[in-house]
């Protein structure tokens, strides 16, 4: 057999590289029109940063995993061909700021039917509304020679990011949609099902009809991330009240009909995936007449706002109500630790607000480009002059971004800034110094005994 996927990000490129892994009869091709991707995934430096991920594609690139910019020769060759391009919010037109942009998705579907010469099985990879499978089919067949058959599965991902290998590895189920009406699509859900059971138990693997698997990837983020935002939302309170919102956490995780998981309180949620899913169900609610249900959603990516924004403001009204001209160092950049990936990230959005307010931002992390940096804050590297950007100075390390700071602002769970040498760095800040505790992941007792003053999220 011969799989190939239509785009090497940050879903397509590890999913493929695990199957190549798990499957050595099996080759896959994974084909994407970035060279620079591809040269990337190609050498010892991958685009993307997931602990383990480099060990899977050196055991099995070369050997029946390639990476490749010839999209032609991959869709022609392959039995099963994966979509996994990106589906960002519509920025235009009807739908702009909450529908997702499929025009990448038509682009591919188009390649297919163009390049194939036989019948394939198409997976949606990609994150799509309801009912794109149908719009998929509809391109396919109208565009392909006569008389072959397309069997559109509807396959998402629910990988986290930082835990993507381990995801991918044992997942908790893999959801596999597809035509349970036909004979042609009841064997190719078993074809895509049988791929999976190489390294998935049988009773982990769900088969669903199309249209109830599309709308399951986006009804799980829109759960998980309404839990964050709740639990958000109640930190807000347990700062005014004095309670202390891990404690609350913690009470109520207990509850076996609740569960502990993502209910732990923070700067806001970030990520590629939970706004602009929540963003297409509310998309879509209303789009069938449901103005209610929209607002409900909706209401979840308020609050994700509302507590960054009440984050930046925080820091402004800490000190002393004006941040002109104060170093504020921000530790982490990326949305969340063990990945490189700042799509949404909070740190974004608290440094613009910073930066709007005149502070100079000192910043360091572990895996984040500068380049990236100051493109998520909308800003130049130079001035038209050529001279640096005076307002943001990227650091190599923690204590260099912490020299003459007159605020710290925690921004990513890193589990290194936990072992930090808090005294040296309270040492070379301004006083009096003060800590923003964004994640609550810091020994906040004993930073207050070095002399900072503190502040955590729901405490």
């Amino acid at each position: 057999m011969k799989i190939c996927c239509l785009g090497a990000g940050y879903v397509g490129g590890p999913t493929m590289a695990m199957i190549a892994y798990k499957c050595q009869d099996i080759t896959v091709t994974v084909a994407d029109i970035n060279e620079a991707r591809i040269n990337a995934w190609n050498s010892d430096e991958l685009p993307v940063f997931e602990p383990g991920l480099d060990d899977v594609v050196r055991a099995a690139r070369g050997r029946n995993l390639f990476f490749t910019t010839d999209k032609v020769t991959a869709i022609k060759e392959a039995d099963i061909i994966f979509v996994s391009v990106g589906t960002p919010t519509k920025t235009y037109g009807a739908g702009a700021g909450k529908a997702a942009d499929l025009k990448y998705i038509e682009l591919c579907a188009r390649d297919i039917a163009q390049y194939s010469d036989r019948s394939k099985i198409v997976v949606e990879k990609s994150t799509l509304p309801v009912r794109t499978a149908q719009g998929l089919k509809t391109v396919l067949e109208a565009n392909s020679t006569p008389g072959l058959d397309f069997q559109v599965l509807s396959n998402p991902e629910f990988l986290a990011e930082g835990t993507a290998i381990e995801d991918l590895s044992r997942p908790d189920r893999v959801l596999i949609g597809g035509d349970e009406d036909s004979e042609a699509g009841r064997k190719a859900i078993q074809t895509l099902v049988d791929v999976y059971a190489n390294w998935v138990d049988r009773d982990r693997i769900i088969t669903t009809n199309l249209w109830s698997s599309e709308l399951s990837k986006l009804v799980a983020n829109a759960f998980l991330a309404q839990r964050i935002s709740s639990i958000n939302s109640i930190s807000a309170l347990c700062e005014r009240t004095g309670a202390n919102v891990d404690q609350v956490a913690y009470a109520i995780g207990t509850d076996s009909r609740i569960g502990p998981k993502f209910l732990k309180a923070s700067v806001g949620f970030g990520g590629s995936c939970f706004q602009k899913d929540i963003l297409n169900l509310v998309y879509l609610c209303e789009y069938f007449g449901l103005p209610d249900v929209a607002a409900y959603w909706e209401q979840v990516i308020v609050m994700n706002d509302w507590q960054k924004s009440r984050f930046s403001q925080k820091i402004v009204s800490t000190l002393f109500n004006t941040v002109n001209g104060k170093r504020i160092a921000m530790l982490g950049f990326a949305f969340k630790k063990d990945t490189n990936d700042t799509r949404e990230t909070a740190a974004m959005y608290v440094g613009r607000d910073l930066l709007d307010e005149q502070a100079v931002l000192a910043i360091h992390d572990p895996k984040v480009s500068p380049e990236q940096m100051f493109k998520d804050l909308k800003e130049s590297r130079t001035d038209a002059d050529g001279n640096p950007n005076k307002q943001i100075d990227v650091c190599e390390d923690p204590y260099a971004a912490a020299k003459g700071a007159h605020g710290l602002a925690i921004m990513t769970e890193w589990d290194s800034f936990k072992d930090l040498d808090f005294q040296k760095i309270y040492d070379g800040m301004y006083k009096p110094a003060f800590v923003f505790d964004g994640r609550n992941i810091l020994d906040h007792e004993k930073l207050r005994k070095i002399g900072f003053e503190v502040f955590a999220i729901g405490r």
